[in-house]
């Protein structure tokens, strides 16, 4: 037997199985929707990118389109009455993200807010609609897509990194109240992906991977019943150590490391 026992029930077998993704037309959510309908799953994507979501229903069969912005409410609760129509909801992954690079220098409190409207407000929307649901049928799974960004403070991420650590607080709190009701929580923690939003980067992103290999990642933590699911580890195991060391070195390492 393992020493361990792991924080989820593992997530082995796909079929049949009910995944919304809310943040799906492009990059990590794009790539997590094809893993899971390949896997099996019946996918029901969400964007605000009407097109992009029929595209990828008239290429997944039995996959589902499910146009929202994450920061209408009235949207939100309709998606998931939408879903529940179709039956019970076995997991629901928020990948929705926003980002622009931002520092103290060029302050911008449009694009601070902006941040946390869709990062972090648009998943307590969604858990608004979704939470009562999922309690009901006494089953089911919440995964957040945080970042490395959110484990401390990094260069140009002053509107992103706070809202991630705020993705990530919340998901550490939702297990603990949640995995005695028999629900399932897992945040995700991504190094430096090849999206769209990391695209606008002018600077070298370390252990650079794709949005395939992100979502490979993604299933197999969630096949291992992972809460912290993060990679690439040669990347992340690093950022965790480095958020452990006193501030009197870690900010010189920061500045060394990143060259800015």
């Amino acid at each position: 037997m393992p020493w361990f026992s792991p924080f989820n029930p593992p997530a082995s077998d796909w079929h049949g199985k009910r995944v919304w993704l809310v943040g799906a037309s492009s990059g990590i959510g794009l790539a997590c929707a094809q893993a899971l309908h390949k896997a099996g799953a019946q996918v029901c994507v969400s964007a605000r990118q009407v097109a992009l979501l029929q595209d990828f229903v008239d290429t997944h069969p039995g996959s589902v389109a499910l146009p929202l912005d994450v920061t209408d409410t009235q949207a939100l609760h309709q998606a998931v009455l939408s879903l529940q129509a179709l039956g019970p909801i076995d997991m629901v992954v928020y990948c929705a993200g926003y980002y622009t690079a931002q520092t103290a220098n060029a302050y911008d409190v449009q694009s601070m807010q902006t941040h946390l409207s869709v990062n972090y407000t648009g998943a307590l929307l969604m858990l608004d609609a979704i939470l009562p649901v999922l309690l009901a049928q006494g089953h089911g799974h919440i995964s957040l897509v945080s970042s490395v960004a959110g484990f401390t403070g990094l260069p140009n991420s002053l509107a992103y990194g706070p809202t991630k650590a705020a993705l990530t607080h919340l998901a550490e709190v939702l297990y603990l109240d949640l995995s005695p009701k028999g629900l399932g929580v897992s945040v995700v923690h991504p190094g430096f992906v090849a999206t769209p939003l990391t695209a606008q980067n002018t600077f070298h992103m370390p252990a650079l991977i794709t949005p395939e290999q992100a979502a490979q990642a993604m299933l197999e933590g969630w096949r291992e019943g992972a809460f912290d699911i993060h990679f690439p580890k040669r990347f992340t195991l690093f950022l965790k150590l480095l958020r452990l060391l006193p501030y009197r070195w870690y900010f010189p390492l920061v500045r060394r490391f990143t060259g800015l």
